[in-house]
């Protein structure tokens, strides 16, 4: 995962003294590049013990160490298509602009989520939903959307899966995992209490555990055997949760995908799916 999506995630979690430091790095990074340990103490204010400390807080030996990852990820930063705005949405932006702006944020969070997480942890999580016996898809508000969008997926090549909308029901549905068993929970802030609490109840009936939250500390990753991660700018337009509903929508198609690709059964499952609904069209 890049230093600097980290740095992003975690941002609010940080003290005062560090928070500093991080928002010069995510505002400046190729200047950050050129300057010492020293020199970025007295840009930020800060000691260069402060520094250090900084960087071995966040599982670096040292300031070198920290700006070589800086480095990797200012080279591999994603940039928004030209013509392609992305920004905060102001109330007296015009149409257009509006339309620029939305379009770029939403392919910011799109591109960023699935870069965000390595091959390794994808690979684990597919190797435990083909491996699991029944799969329960688990998640509230506007990560319910994207559970049930999955689920539907997941049943349309012959997984059996567990979904309702209602947090009531799905903790229910939690009490009868069993060993064997597996629960996918989404939730960007990974603290919705429905979500952790269901997750705890998959827990304790030897389920496995997958979570899907934002890059931030939050308590449903700590509880999660496997930890996928969406990136997405949501003081935008929080209400809605609009760029956490792509992100997310991005990386369960994702993982659809590559277990179509690596079953052989997939394709004639889908086509048989769509023959099927084509006989309710005629």
């Amino acid at each position: 995962m890049s230093i600097l999506t980290i740095l992003k995630g975690q941002l609010e979690s940080l003290t005062v003294a560090e928070r500093e430091i991080a928002k010069f790095v995510l505002t400046s990074p190729d200047e950050m590049i050129q300057l010492s340990s020293a020199e970025l103490a007295e840009q930020t204010g800060r000691s260069q013990s402060s520094v250090v400390k900084f960087c071995q807080k966040l599982g670096f030996k040292g300031y070198q160490d920290f700006k070589v990852a800086v480095t990797k990820a200012a080279s591999q930063t994603w940039q928004v298509p030209a013509g392609v705005i992305h920004g905060t949405i102001g109330s007296d932006d015009p149409f257009a602009t509006i339309l620029q702006k939305l379009l770029g944020s939403k392919i910011h969070a799109m591109q960023q989520s699935l870069s965000v997480n390595n091959e390794k942890t994808l690979q684990s999580a597919l190797a435990a939903i083909r491996a699991a016996r029944r799969i329960q898809l688990v998640g509230v508000g506007a990560s319910s959307l994207v559970a049930q969008d999955f689920a539907y997926k997941l049943q349309k090549i012959g997984y059996m899966v567990l979904f309702d909308a209602d947090s009531h029901i799905q903790i229910a549905n939690a009490a009868t995992l069993e060993n064997g068993d597996l629960c996918i929970a989404l939730s960007y802030s990974g603290d919705t209490l429905e979500s952790r609490r269901i997750a705890e109840t998959a827990l304790k009936k030897k389920a496995t555990v997958i979570s899907v939250t934002g890059v931030q500390p939050n308590r449903l990753a700590d509880l999660a055997e496997i930890q996928l991660y969406i990136v997405a700018d949501e003081h935008q337009a929080r209400s809605s949760a609009i760029f956490t509903r792509d992100a997310q929508l991005a990386l369960a198609d994702l993982l659809f995908i590559l277990l179509i690709q690596s079953d052989s059964r997939a394709n004639a499952l889908i086509h048989a799916a769509e023959d099927a609904v084509s006989t309710l069209k005629t």
